[in-house]
């Protein structure tokens, strides 16, 4: 469902209701006449509605997680705020950006429009920028040829499973963060989609390498074993991002997750 085409179209049919009230219909009415119901519910919704694009468009929009890629870090049921004009000022709705700011970093975690079906937001980590060569090897992510700083930390306790997963930090560029990565797993990539410019990937037994194509990013799940990302169907376009995630607002399971993301 695309919920800004869904709030445009309203804010056009409330705003077309309160200019005809407002410039014509109104002068013609006695003044002491009431407002037609149309009137009194077109007029009331058109500032709350228009409020609500205008903020959901240009400054903050709401996200609910609904995976468990991103865990540690952003687990099931995180009601999440993205920041919209972190990467640029877009048109809503076309979603074409018209004023150039910051470009995603390494360590950024993003929401965008899932490449093979655009109807989709996926959230995902900035591991590579245009023009990176990566690697991923063993489980192992080398950036232009330098291996990505890991340190052992305490494992993972999924409390609905009983199961543990090894995590570690990892520090990616500025940012430092966790990471799961299960010991078990393959680290060879299945199920490899087709994808544009994917012939600057190269895969094999031990995982794989990419050359970054510009305009472009490679995006990864920090629950790195359990995380369909750039790994499986490619590169995220520039046009395809949506904003930068920053905050945890709400979570019905635990309160104490409020805010403890930024």
């Amino acid at each position: 469902m695309n919920f800004a085409l869904i709030l445009f179209i309203l804010v056009v049919a409330t705003g077309l209701v309160w200019a005809f009230d407002h410039f014509h219909a109104r002068k013609k009415r006695p003044a002491d006449a009431p407002d037609p119901w149309w009137v009194e519910y077109g007029g009331s919704f058109f500032p709350v509605i228009l409020a609500v694009f205008l903020l959901r468009s240009f400054l903050v929009e709401p996200f609910k997680i609904p995976s468990g890629s991103m865990i540690p870090t952003l687990l099931i049921g995180d009601f999440i705020l993205v920041n919209k004009f972190t990467y640029g000022v877009r048109l809503p709705v076309l979603n074409k950006k018209v004023v150039e700011l910051n470009s995603p970093q390494r360590g950024d975690v993003v929401v965008f429009r899932y490449p093979p079906d655009p109807t989709l937001d996926y959230i995902k980590r900035v591991v590579g920028v245009p023009g990176d060569k990566l690697v991923y090897k063993n489980k192992k992510l080398f950036i232009n040829g330098q291996e990505v700083p890991q340190q052992k930390a305490a494992d993972f306790l999924d409390e609905d499973r009983r199961f543990y997963t090894p995590r570690f930090i990892e520090t990616l560029g500025a940012v430092e963060h966790q990471i799961l990565v299960e010991s078990d797993a393959p680290a060879y990539i299945q199920q490899v989609y087709r994808f544009p410019h994917g012939e600057k990937c190269n895969y094999n037994s031990e995982g794989l390498s990419c050359e970054v194509p510009a305009g472009h990013y490679f995006m990864m799940g920090d629950n790195r074993d359990n995380s369909q990302d750039s790994r499986f169907w490619g590169f995220v376009p520039d046009e395809n991002l949506v904003g930068k995630a920053f905050f945890i607002w709400f979570n019905f399971n635990d309160l104490k997750r409020i805010g403890s993301f930024h």
